[in-house]
């Protein structure tokens, strides 16, 4: 039994958290392990997302969006991540991919393309590593080069979540030689000409979650399609990111709900010696570690939530959520492997998937190296 018991504001986002349980347990439960087994990418399941009005929970309500707070968004994630880590991933990084657009666009831009991406119609992709280019992102190199009408954009993005599967692209690109402050962001169709990707990645997990390096090869987008002024798309990059890491906490927080709910489970059933393992002192130690571990990763995530729904500073705290959450994610879901033992290393259980799952969450959004980077310049600034 979980000890989830959640402090939600108002009547409608409990009625919000209700629908979406139903959701993981009716849908999603069952379906993930097909999709994840075989490879197939979910869409049909963004779409569902999409029409309940999920994939645009903290967005406004004259585009689309569902004025939640973000506190709220992140425990939709989290429900979704104790099934299905694609999904809620998924509906993180898309969430992520719509924050420029979101926070930065123009009223006729928003008006002209975010309806159709929270109403899941157009499920986007966000655009900022490449090859060479990874933590240190004002390090990139692909290049928008003005032309008239717009822009022509040409690189390589990599480790793309959604990539060749996206209906949209968040793309950050060169448009001057200036480091961070040359740096721009662009809203590319999935459909531009010159727009091509490479063969999705063989991960370790997540396999119903396609990601595949994205080619730009001379891709014209109109001037319209410039999110925010020139040399503004770094900052917008890090704002989104800050919010995206919050997502990432809330998932991992999930996925070790999952775990530690399968344990559980487990634990009360099997016997050994006469009684439930369950009963023994070693057992309950693990368990009570893994609780403790998630219900501090919660409030971290919550926390930093709360702090970015009343206008003040976040940035460490996402970062501080994102460190200890994705870590202790790690830690129940091989916990929770060594319980079931034998059973937890095959595949007729699910533990062994949440573990392999589990290590792609330290690493995407910034390496958590990069978190303890983050966390300590702001302390000792």
């Amino acid at each position: 039994m979980s000890l989830i018991d959640r402090d939600l504001p108002t009547e409608e986002s409990r009625e919000l958290l209700a629908l979406v349980r139903q959701l993981v347990a009716n849908e999603l439960a069952p379906a993930a392990p097909v999709h994840e087994a075989t490879g197939q990418f979910p869409r049909e399941v963004f779409r569902t997302l999409g029409g309940i009005g999920l994939l645009g929970l903290p967005y406004p309500s004259e585009y689309g969006g569902s004025d939640q707070p973000f506190t709220v968004y992140l425990q939709v994630l989290e429900e979704l991540g104790t099934a299905w880590l694609t999904v809620a991933l998924g509906t993180s990084v898309h969430t992520l991919s719509c924050h420029a657009l979101a926070n930065f666009g123009t009223a006729d831009q928003k008006a002209r393309w975010l309806p159709e991406m929270t109403s899941g119609e157009l499920l986007g992709a966000y655009c900022l590593s490449e090859p060479h280019s990874g933590s240190d992102a004002a390090a990139l190199s692909t290049t928008a080069k003005p032309v008239p009408g717009g822009y022509e954009l040409t690189g390589t993005k990599a480790w793309i979540t959604h990539g060749g599967e996206a209906d949209f692209y968040t793309v950050m690109a060169r448009t001057s030689p200036d480091g961070a402050k040359g740096i721009s962001c662009f809203l590319v169709p999935g459909d531009a000409d010159g727009l091509s990707f490479a063969p999705p990645e063989r991960k370790m997990g997540m396999r119903g979650s396609t990601t595949a390096q994205v080619i730009l090869d001379q891709v014209f987008v109109e001037s319209d399609r410039l999110i925010g002024a020139e040399g503004q798309g770094f900052p917008i990059a890090m704002a989104a990111l800050d919010a995206g890491r919050l997502g990432i906490a809330a998932c991992a927080v999930g996925l070790a709900q999952g775990a530690l709910d399968e344990a559980v489970s487990y634990a009360k059933a099997r016997e050994q010696f006469g009684q439930p393992i369950a009963a023994f002192q070693g057992i309950a130690f693990m368990v009570a570690d893994m609780a403790t571990g998630i219900e501090a990763s919660r409030s971290l995530y919550l926390n930093a939530a709360t702090r970015k729904d009343t206008g003040r500073a976040y940035s460490a705290q996402a970062a501080m959520a994102k460190l200890f959450a994705t870590d202790t994610c790690m830690q129940v879901t091989t916990d929770a492997v060594q319980i079931l033992g034998g059973a937890g290393y095959v595949e007729d259980f699910p533990v062994e998937r949440y573990m392999r799952e589990a290590k792609v969450l330290q690493i995407v959004e910034g390496t958590n190296q990069i978190q303890r980077h983050v966390i300590g310049k702001a302390i000792l600034r």
